[in-house]
């Protein structure tokens, strides 16, 4: 049986899906970052963590280095967003809190893909496995 267009570039398709995802996650921590230098949001406390967080783990996924590991920490951090800042506010994600939950909820869906995959192709990680 003859495989699929989706079968045979798989790998091409999941290094586009952890290449965006951590592009998104980046920029996310790039944006607390800049409230941390405007003076909006504390460097000190749960925020800075979290644009420590999003920023380095972000940046590792986006290259591919160390994914498995920036997942995790990923993941752990989106779920006590999820729980510390919308649950409380509602169990349905889309209305729970300003913009809702539902982001968080699919970082989280996207870290256990990438925990569960890790770096893949086009990945700092393969490159520096071949030498």
């Amino acid at each position: 049986m003859e495989k699929s267009f989706f079968h045979n570039h798989a790998p091409k398709f999941y290094a586009v899906f952890r290449i965006l995802v951590g592009l998104m996650f980046l920029s996310h921590g790039i944006g607390k970052v800049q409230g941390i230098f405007a003076g909006s949001l504390p460097l000190l406390g749960l925020m800075g963590l979290a644009a420590l967080i999003e920023t380095l783990a972000g940046l590792l996924i986006l290259i591919g280095l160390a994914v498995r590991p920036a997942a995790l920490i990923a993941a752990l951090e989106v779920l006590v967003a999820y729980f510390m800042v919308h649950a409380s506010k509602g169990l349905n994600p889309l209305v729970n809190g300003g913009n809702g939950g539902e982001p968080a909820l699919l970082y989280f869906a996207a870290f256990l893909v990438l925990l569960g995959y890790g770096s893949g192709a086009f990945s700092l990680d393969k490159m520096l496995a071949r030498k």
